[in-house]
């Protein structure tokens, strides 16, 4: 600590609490044991520089109010001030590979300090959804939502009351859809619905995932054509601004009717019954964590079970940080590759305007406008160019002048950019659309159509997750491409061949002596083994069906699973792209190593990566680089560079119209 290094130290409370009284509260006892640790390390000074911070057994952060009494499991963390969320990151073997999202997930977002949402199941998209999971907001219904909440309960109670045969709220479900249920049944009808559907297997979804899940279930129940009461509305939003979310297994969906299985262990913990997590607790008994944060269980009525777990949500909050994550690294892939197309001392001029204009795909456009704009422009006379001078590209300009010999074109790696992103920008344009329509859309059965002039209920099938589903797998082919063709520039720029002349760079980019070190040569190999995982993880999961439910489902969109996968090809990309960009950065220390610089653009591009990662001057552990490379790409700190050396025509995204 005096030479400024941060201390971590993990003091288990059983082993040293003896020291201390049972009957001091918690926040005297975090203040003794501060002392304690300090005085045991002969850390200079009065300590004030640092914190402890209370961790509990289920990992969560813990604030001194949340308990009388410390308990064994739970630990302390001391570090500097205002580096807990670094120091639990970077001294945790779990979370050595964290991404951007899971450091997220370490940062305080007091209550008080997030901004209200108001979710009326008509306008949410993919990026506020995101931006809920990494908690960011607070909810609350609107007032118009309300209103049709309880207009569609009245439908429903009313039904109750008359003893009209409905599915599901008189009826049995699925192959029982004939079997009718007595009035004084309806509520353990829906009670047995949640607990016999929750049997989902694997490792639970994320915290990020479960916000997500959960806001959107909410935000189609605020639709108001689902039957549920304002009151177990209220109870979901209370949970979700509380943080309590429960355990939900990844695996067990189909995808028809909807996401019954994972729903069904999203409504199971509201209902007191599985397991929860909170901050204020971590994991526990979901009866216990609710009512540590002051909260009650769910009470379900008639319907409600069903307005719970019948719908898209799970495939479609999955798919909504799919898309969000492919449109951030599809974006900044343009940016990679133009810096790789630099350093390599490629040609602009095959991404002159009035080429791609004769063949004028909306985003083979985009993508050459911004490597135009980007890359050297300012001695080539280019239409709607960029005016940025890159001394690479002038080197060799002049290295050509008066020879015979002149670069023409380069490999389709780096000349086919934006016939290769393009597609990929509007097949996210079009998931796009399809996501925003079904993340505001009804997909229970049946639904309560209050919009009929005498409202009524109506079985339907709009719980079937082919839409999302498919539009996901989708998503993955498409982005999958941006690694495909990054992986062929990352050998281009380390083949010793390849580089040898006339730029003469030395083999896998080594820094030091070559032979002694190995530079960037496994670097090639994990992104190739990345886009061979790929290919495997691209094959549709939507073109399988399996029959369920004794035959009354008989196709299934399995779009769970395409959501997932989804998920898994996006992250693959963004490492792939991680190395490109230092495979290109180290490059371009060469370049500047002989008086070469790129444009300012591009420029700003390398600085942001050596403020991170240094330069390679001899062989040393690489995946901290790529990992932190990785955050940067998924924060969009590498778009962020650039972005206002764009025109507006290039910064903006494609728009899909389906008219």
């Amino acid at each position: 600590a005096s030479k400024g290094r941060r201390v971590c130290v993990k003091v288990f409370l059983s082993s040293v609490v003896r020291t201390l009284t049972k009957e001091v509260d918690a926040s005297k006892q975090i203040a003794a044991m501060k002392l304690e640790i300090l005085r045991h390390l002969k850390y200079p000074g009065d300590g004030n520089d640092c914190e402890l911070v209370l961790v509990s057994s289920g990992g969560s952060l813990r604030d001194e109010d949340s308990c009388d009494v410390l308990r064994d499991n739970d630990f302390l963390v001391l570090c500097k001030k205002n580096c807990f969320a670094a120091v639990r990151v970077n001294n945790c073997a779990v979370n050595i590979g964290a991404s951007y999202y899971d450091l997220c997930e370490l940062q305080e977002y007091p209550v008080g300090e997030r901004k209200i949402l108001e979710l009326d199941g008509e306008s949410l998209n993919h990026e506020i959804l995101v931006a809920i999971g990494i908690r960011k907001y607070q909810l609350k219904l609107s007032d118009a939502a309300v209103a049709k909440i309880n207009q569609s309960r009245k439908v429903v109670d009313d039904a109750v009351k008359n003893g009209k045969i409905v599915y599901g709220l008189t009826t049995g479900f699925g192959a029982f859809k004939d079997k009718v249920i007595e009035k004084d049944q309806v509520k353990e009808l829906q009670i047995n619905l949640i607990t016999s559907h929750s049997c989902g297997v694997g490792s639970p979804l994320s915290q990020m995932r479960t916000r997500m899940v959960l806001a959107l279930r909410i935000n189609v129940l605020a639709k108001g054509y689902s039957g549920i009461r304002h009151e177990t509305m209220e109870k979901m939003v209370q949970a979700l601004n509380a943080d309590c979310l429960p355990y939900i297994p990844e695996k067990g969906s189909v995808g028809a009717s909807g996401d019954l299985a994972p729903l069904s262990h999203l409504a199971l913990g509201l209902m007191g019954q599985g397991e929860m997590w909170s901050p204020k607790t971590g994991w526990g008994p979901a009866n216990e964590v609710l009512k540590a944060n002051n909260l009650t269980v769910l009470e379900l009525e008639a319907k409600e079970g069903l307005a719970l777990n019948n719908g898209t949500q799970v495939i479609t909050a999955l798919g909504a940080e799919a898309l969000y994550r492919a449109e951030m690294i599809a974006k900044q892939a343009d940016v990679v590759a133009a810096l790789t197309a630099e350093v390599l001392e490629g040609v602009p001029e095959q991404f002159s305007k009035d080429v791609h204009d004769v063949r004028p795909h909306p985003g083979q456009k985009l993508a050459a406008s911004r490597l135009r704009h980007l890359m050297h422009a300012s001695n080539l006379h280019l239409p709607d160019a960029g005016k940025f001078a890159s001394e690479i590209i002038k080197s060799r300009l002049d290295r050509e002048s008066g020879s015979k010999s002149k670069k023409v074109q380069d490999v389709y790696s780096i000349r086919c950019i934006p016939q290769v992103h393009g597609v990929v920008h509007e097949t996210i344009a079009f998931v796009k659309h399809i996501l925003t329509t079904e993340i505001n859309s009804v997909t229970d059965n049946p639904m309560v159509m209050i919009n009929r002039e005498t409202p009524e209920t109506a079985s339907a099938g709009n719980f079937h997750g082919e839409y999302p589903g498919k539009s996901l797998d989708q998503i993955a082919i498409a982005i999958h491409e941006i690694a495909n063709i990054s992986e062929r520039r990352i050998e281009r720029l380390v083949h010793p061949d390849y580089i040898k002349e006339p730029i003469d760079f030395p083999g896998f980019l080594v820094g030091g002596q070559e032979g002694l070190n190995n530079g960037f040569m496994i670097l090639q190999y994990t992104a190739a083994a990345l886009v061979s995982e790929n290919k495997v993880l691209t094959h549709p999961s939507t073109v399988d069906s399996i029959t369920t439910s004794g035959g009354t489902e008989d196709h299934v969109s399995m779009g769970t699973y395409a959501a997932r996968k989804a998920l898994t090809v996006v992250e693959n990309v963004e490492h792939v792209l991680a190395i490109e960009l230092l495979a290109n950065c180290q490059a371009l220390d060469i370049q500047k190593s002989r008086g070469n610089s790129t444009t300012a653009p591009l420029e700003k591009v390398y600085h942001l990566v050596r403020e991170n990662v240094p330069k390679l001057q001899q062989d040393r552990f690489m995946s901290p680089d790529i990992v932190a490379v990785v955050r940067l790409l998924q924060e969009g700190k590498v778009w962020d560079q650039v972005k206002d050396d764009l025109p507006e025509s290039a910064k903006c995204g494609i728009t899909v119209s389906c008219h």
